[in-house]
């Protein structure tokens, strides 16, 4: 319901009905919703029937041209103009005449005062890869997911990380520790091998990997070489060297590790199963999207070798650390001269183990890093995209960002034109979406933050709690016609809407509203108080709200956490929550069956406190979905007419959730001067059905 006019039971007969106005970039008003340079684009808009006296498309900087109405279908009449041979990105808007009255209408909704930047967007050339768009992926933190080889394993005492020695957890599901730093619990490549039935059997479609590449760490995002595949994740061929002795606190003598992560045959078989993981996925039908970490490498990298590492395995360069004439000296920006062993040097955030890489400064690292971001995305290892982390952090100012981004993208697209290329970003995100950079992020600011706020008052750390925005539908969908006005369709399509992730609390802790962390409320707090009813309700819009839903490992298994390092707790094979997996299973399936939550339209239907209900539809069906968050049963009125469904026809319920369950039995509700009543059950949520005649 547009929040500007028409909220005050205002003469119909005078002013423009403003819930009957809609258009949006989808297929169903743009087509080709993602046109070439050089198309005609098809425009269109509807209003209430025989309503508006006059309807203006305004294109860019172009004069308004008025739309021919060229067709009448039950309650709406319909407006259409076309862009003749469109060049070039541009913004566009529509006006609408009543009674010397002028109204606009974007992504802002209907308002009789314009606010450009919910201005709808058309880039030309921007095409988002179609296996992405509506796409359900499953993030994996893969030292916690699965143990598939235990010859790999950190041992206790491997070498020192962070001037600790590194420990191996000989319980898998032992709690992970307040100081997760150097805690390892085996998980690897092979065990994501072993379990591609159960991921393929939750309806996933893409597998996204936190980062595989060597490194120190059990996150790796302080990448030791780009080029190779961590053996302790890959595949071990050439053991040996010893462990520290208890009383060593130095790498001079961590043999073990030096030998598995420098030994060519290690690292070129652990390659070989990467390319082999991703070949079986794709066997199965699933792609697989790779996190590259290119802002920051690790202490330990081989550029750097701050720990000696390279230098005593013999072959390689000399590190920049111990040796000023290094040929990666440029690799790395120096506050200092002071060589050997200078350790002033620029770093991410100031952690000193996480070097920040000095583009501007090395062409030859540069061109790397573009051979990198080409490598794995072609054969042998045909991986199907990147998830690029802190990505509009990496070099040192906005146009030389910009200017990396723009080539990665050719070098990447160049290898594989079916790559996604999706960035961790907080902050607008609009600079980055133009066609020439990334293809879209991770959607905190237009889906986590707002259903975490909804559903459970709690910030996405669980850092606070605000009752003023739990089961606010209006700063809900305030948030959300904001925050998605920056992308175009591909990009919203195609936006990674999670819950949660290995940076965040588990979604299933924010249910109890309880403000913490792991020091403040231990373990079992995060486990204390939760409403599972409240999580079904929240995957439901997860699974059905424009963009690509990402499971974050052991959420649909009922996994509770913190934040970092809570949340990246081991995967809890044989605890599972079996009902909460089968309910992700029977969702997933609904996305698959019904296109119209991949690609359809989204429109708001009746939202009121505790109440959030809104339609997706397309040219084959039309599916309504609204959710009760409050303890209280409901009974809802819902203008399915939006959604343009005819008076006597019959929606049919697929999907039903109370009481921390589901039912997938089928009910069916008419419809009735536009409207379907629906007794809602506290926390539940349901989805309803009608096929397009």
């Amino acid at each position: 319901m547009s929040q500007n006019i028409n909220q005050n039971n205002q003469n119909e007969i005078n002013y423009l009905r403003a819930e009957f106005v809609f258009s949006d970039e989808t297929a169903n008003f743009v087509n080709p919703p993602e046109p070439n340079i050089g198309d005609t684009v098809t425009i269109i808009i509807r209003t209430a029937k025989d309503d508006a006296e006059k309807v203006f498309f305004h294109f860019d900087k172009l004069p308004a041209v008025e739309m021919e109405k060229f067709k009448d279908a039950g309650r709406f009449s319909y407006y259409r103009t076309y862009i003749i041979s469109i060049m070039a990105t541009a913004s566009y808007y529509f006006s609408l005449y009543k009674n010397k009255e002028i109204y606009y209408y974007n992504k802002k909704g209907l308002s009789l005062h314009l606010e450009r930047e919910y201005d709808f967007k058309i880039i030309p050339g921007f095409n988002v890869p179609d296996w992405a768009k509506g796409c359900l992926s499953y993030q994996i933190y893969v030292d916690r997911f699965c143990n598939g080889d235990s010859s790999n394993d950190v041992l206790d005492n491997e070498y020192i990380y962070l001037d600790k020695p590194v420990v191996k957890s000989l319980d898998w599901h032992a709690p992970v520790p307040e100081d997760d730093t150097c805690n390892f619990y085996g998980g690897d490549i092979q065990g994501i091998i072993n379990k591609l039935d159960y991921i393929k059997g939750l309806g996933v479609e893409a597998i996204l990997l936190n980062p595989v590449f060597v490194s120190p760490s059990n996150h790796k995002y302080d990448i030791q070489d780009y080029d190779y595949v961590d053996p302790h994740f890959g595949v071990v061929v050439n053991d040996g060297g010893r462990v520290l002795s208890p009383k060593e606190n130095t790498n001079r003598f961590a043999a073990k590790y030096l030998k598995r992560t420098t030994d060519t045959i290690n690292l070129e078989k652990s390659n070989e199963l990467l390319a082999k993981f991703i070949e079986l996925a794709h066997e199965k039908g699933m792609k697989v999207i790779l996190d590259g970490v290119f802002n920051h490498c690790g202490s330990f990298n081989k550029w750097l070798d701050k720990e000696g590492f390279y230098e005593r395995a013999g072959g390689y360069k000399p590190g920049a650390f111990a040796n000023r004439n290094s040929p990666y000296h440029n690799y790395f920006k120096w506050n200092s001269m002071e060589w050997p062993d200078n350790e002033d040097y620029d770093s991410w955030w100031g952690h000193s183990n996480h070097p920040k890489l000095n583009f501007e400064q090395s062409s030859t690292l540069y061109n790397k890093m573009m051979e990198i971001g080409r490598k794995w995305v072609s054969p042998p290892y045909n991986a199907d995209g990147w998830r690029l982390d802190v990505a509009a952090d990496l070099g040192n100012s906005p146009d030389f960002n910009h200017k990396f981004w723009k080539d990665f993208r050719v070098a990447v697209k160049s290898a594989n034109p079916n790559a996604i290329i999706l960035a961790e970003h907080y902050g607008d995100i609009a600079p980055w979406l133009l066609g020439d950079e990334w293809d879209t992020v991770m959607n905190y600011d237009a889906f986590m933050e707002p259903v975490t706020w909804f559903f459970t008052g709690m910030q996405k750390h669980s850092d606070k709690y605000d009752g003023n925005l739990l089961n606010n539908a209006y700063a809900f969908e305030e948030s959300m016609r904001k925050n998605m006005a920056k992308f175009s369709i591909g990009s919203q399509l195609t936006a990674l809407n999670q819950l949660s992730n290995h940076d965040h609390s588990r979604f299933l802790t924010r249910t109890n509203k309880t403000v913490g962390r792991l020091p403040s409320h231990g373990h079992e707090g995060a486990w204390r108080g939760i409403n599972k009813s409240v999580m079904y309700c929240a995957v439901v819009v997860q699974m059905t709200w424009q963009g690509a839903p990402g499971i974050y490992y052991g959420d649909e298994a009922g996994l509770c956490g913190w934040t970092d390092p809570d949340n990246r707790r081991t995967y809890p094979w044989g605890r599972e929550d079996q009902l909460l997996i089968n309910f992700h299973s029977e969702i997933a399936k609904l996305r698959q069956k019904y296109k119209a939550l991949k690609n359809g339209s989204l429109e708001y239907l009746y939202n009121h406190h505790g109440i959030l209900s809104y339609g997706r539809w397309n040219n084959e069906h039309r599916l309504a979905v609204v959710i009760n968050n409050k303890p209280d049963k409901e009974i809802v009125t819902l203008p399915v007419w939006k959604l343009e469904a005819i008076d006597n026809s019959e929606f049919i319920r697929i999907m039903h959730t109370r009481n921390g369950s589901y039912n997938t039995s089928l009910q069916n509700y008419k419809v009735i001067n536009g409207n379907i009543e629906i007794k809602l059950d506290e926390f539940s949520a349901v989805i309803l059905v009608q096929n397009c005649e």
